[in-house]
């Protein structure tokens, strides 16, 4: 599974359409979403070969819903195992167990409930793998030491409608890619790559972020000091079942196994300090006294340390992400606290929230202003996230000041990722509550933040211009979903994370969940209510094969009458199947696999309640009767990052119009000409957002 070296001097002809750099789970999921759109991507690591450390410990479940939509999560939780439970310990005495996962179990709305411990090697692995199945490969090896791009350069990519050999759209092309070189290809400009689209995802150092000049602004704590390394205990020294901690006056040590090794544990210890105070270097040797120090166990039970590091808290964040058409992600344009386990997890979703969009604008469907809202996006989940990590670490550490205190202080339901959306951003539209200041959460609705006199629920205001704690200006709104939780009825507000529901496959009646029907590079447009088979039809009938598919949710009483447009007979739908099966097998999950549209049964009412579709259909009936029962039923937009992007009544077909416009173009011919853009844009979208809030 091992990742191949790069192939030696880059010429002049060595253009890709996107260059991740750093090939960790960001870039490496990030690579992965773009390669089954079929786009052009190269990955390139400074590394000489992939890292052995375990690092993280693993994705939390929304991460999983990720990996799962990636066609991984099966291999990922088969190298990993479930959460451990936690054994405390105060003077090497066992004080306190705690489960924190104990009371959760999945639910008809997500999947995954918890986290999963997993190697970060052993994920790194399995990612790889699953892009050498697209035929690419990690370039190993391979240092960025320069970037360049034309001042003012448009941000468009892709075809041209009018694609064809016209040498004046070439050189426009040519002119537009960013220039870049790397360590060993020092002779300039012809042994360079070129790239329309570069993906700085190459760590808290990144090499592209300093190349972009991109402040790095907030702190380091010198004095929170954590050693780390991976370890070898002799067999039967400690319980493989538990994750044990040892908190005393003078120090603590936390030893947690290591899944898929006989002997292997993850070493967590405060440091060894001089007479002074002042932290040791991790060696070997100083593990072991550690370990015996706190433990009791003797210091030989500690057979092999490698990878050895020291952790200081850092916090800190990008005051951009983006810079003409290089992205920054994951650790490159923030770094965290490492409580609650979400460093690796918010890189995870930076990629995912940028892969579709890049693979829309390069496939000349969509404006490359679509690219504007990544970082409107993410730059205020990172800081929330910041927040949240930050807090964590002070409870945690006020925690194992008392007996009985650990690591379980740190876990919360925020730290799930279930529950990031983007209410606040300009591709949030939601007519179902046409009047925003009287919803229970209006604060975070899309046009909250530019009312200078809302507040979030948390006390973040939200004029246009908020500064974070680490000193950032963030203009792009508040960074929490938070608010009142929403009731059944309601379902989920535009921006926020779809919900899962198991439902049954109206062709063939095999178990299935809308998850799987989301699963793979397109946008679903979800309808629920007779009213809605219109507008299916529609989307079919202008999307079909160009990244957008239909879903028609029937309630379990509902009649199916016939097959309509944008459903499938079961023949069809077996036949599809055997199609996808093949597509898994093979590694093709791009626009061409799958069914445009499909129909599946709600015979429990997950779905309906989920969404929030069942209690308003009853109201339009009763409130038109017979009359206005065919036009009853709501469309619900999912954009390929599993995030409702639209939600409107049945008979709004102009808004899905509006809105699939936006992000897939016109449809079978969605390819649009190269539009000028700028860098960074505040009031990304106005029009649109006009149009479908008018309907």
């Amino acid at each position: 599974m091992d990742a191949d070296r790069g192939a030696g001097t880059v010429t002049s002809t060595d253009v890709t359409d996107v260059l991740v750099v750093g090939a960790g789970p960001t870039g490496l999921v990030l690579a992965c979403d773009l390669a089954r759109r079929g786009i052009a991507v190269r990955i390139v690591d400074r590394s000489p070969a992939p890292p052995r450390t375990s690092r993280a410990k693993g994705p939390n479940p929304r991460s999983l819903e990720i990996l799962d939509d990636l066609g991984v999560a099966e291999a990922v939780l088969a190298a990993g195992s479930a959460p451990l439970p936690m054994l405390k310990y105060r003077d090497r005495a066992p004080v306190a167990r705690a489960d924190p996962w104990a009371g959760s179990a999945p639910s008809p709305d997500a999947a995954y409930d918890r986290a999963w411990l997993v190697a970060q090697w052993r994920l790194e692995e399995i990612l790889r793998a699953r892009l050498a199945g697209y035929g690419v490969r990690v370039e190993l090896g391979r240092e960025v030491v320069g970037l360049t791009q034309p001042p003012d350069t448009p941000a468009e990519a892709g075809a041209k409608a009018e694609d064809g050999p016209e040498a004046d759209a070439d050189a426009d092309a040519e002119a537009s890619r960013v220039v870049v070189t790397f360590a060993e290809d020092r002779r300039g400009e012809e042994a360079a790559l070129r790239a329309r689209y570069v993906v700085g995802c190459d760590g808290a150092h990144s090499s592209v972020r300093k190349l972009l000049g991109i402040g790095f602004e907030g702190t380091t704590q010198e004095d929170q000091v954590m050693v780390c390394g991976d370890v070898e205990l002799t067999e039967d020294a400690l319980d493989r079942g538990l994750w044990h901690q040892w908190f005393d006056e003078d120090g603590a040590v936390m030893l947690c196994p290591i899944p898929g090794t006989r002997t292997g544990w993850w070493f967590q210890a405060g440091p060894e300090r001089d007479g002074r105070g002042r932290p040791l270097a991790p060696t070997a040797d100083g593990f072991r006294r550690l370990l015996a120090h706190h433990t009791g166990l003797p210091g030989q039970a500690l057979t092999r340390a490698e990878l050895l590091s020291t952790y200081r808290v850092n916090v800190r964040m990008a005051d951009r992400f983006r810079a003409g058409r290089v992205f920054l992600a994951g650790d490159a344009a923030h770094v965290h606290a490492i409580a609650g386990g979400l460093g690796m997890n918010t890189g995870i979703q930076d990629a995912f929230n940028l892969g579709w969009k890049l693979g829309e604008v390069l496939a000349g469907r969509a404006d490359p202003e679509l690219l504007d809202t990544y970082e409107e996006e993410r730059l205020p989940v990172a800081a929330r996230t910041l927040d949240l990590t930050s807090e964590r670490l002070r409870a945690t550490l006020e925690a194992i000041r008392r007996p009985g205190g650990g690591l379980d202080s740190a876990i919360t339901a925020d730290t799930t990722g279930l529950g990031v959306g983007y209410r606040w951003s300009s591709l949030a539209a939601d007519r179902t509550h046409p009047d925003a200041s009287t919803h229970p959460d209006a604060s975070t609705h899309p046009d909250a933040h530019t009312r200078p006199d809302r507040t979030h629920p948390t006390g973040v205001p939200h004029p246009a211009t908020v500064t974070h704690p680490t000193g950032v200006p963030l203009t792009t709104g508040a960074p929490l979903t938070g608010g009142a939780p929403l009731t059944a009825d309601e379902g989920p507000q535009a921006g926020d994370r779809a919900p899962d529901a198991p439902c049954t496959e109206a062709a063939t009646g095999a178990g299935t969940r809308l998850h799987r029907v989301f699963a793979g590079p397109r946008t679903t447009v979800l309808g629920f209510g007779p009213g809605s088979a219109a507008v299916l039809d529609e989307v079919a009938a202008t999307y079909g094969g160009t990244g957008v598919r239909t879903c028609r949710v029937y309630a379990a009483d509902e009649d199916r009458g016939e097959n309509r447009a944008g459903e499938q007979s079961q023949e069809q739908s077996q036949e599809q199947g055997e199609e996808q099966s093949a597509d898994r097998r093979e590694g093709r999950t791009g626009a061409e696999a799958g069914p445009p549209g499909c129909a599946v049964i709600d015979a429990e009412g997950h779905a309906a309640a989920a969404y929030g579709t069942g209690a308003s259909a009853r109201a339009q009936a009763s409130a038109g009767g017979a009359a206005s029962g065919a036009r009853t039923g709501t469309i619900v937009v999912v954009r390929p990052d599993h995030h409702v992007g639209l939600r409107v009544p049945a008979d709004d077909a102009r808004s899905v119009r509006e809105y699939l416009r936006r992000l897939h173009g016109t449809g079978h011919s969605a390819a649009r000409p190269p539009e000028q853009s700028s860098e960074r844009s505040p009031d990304r979208f106005p029009d649109m957002v006009d149009a479908v809030r008018k309907g």
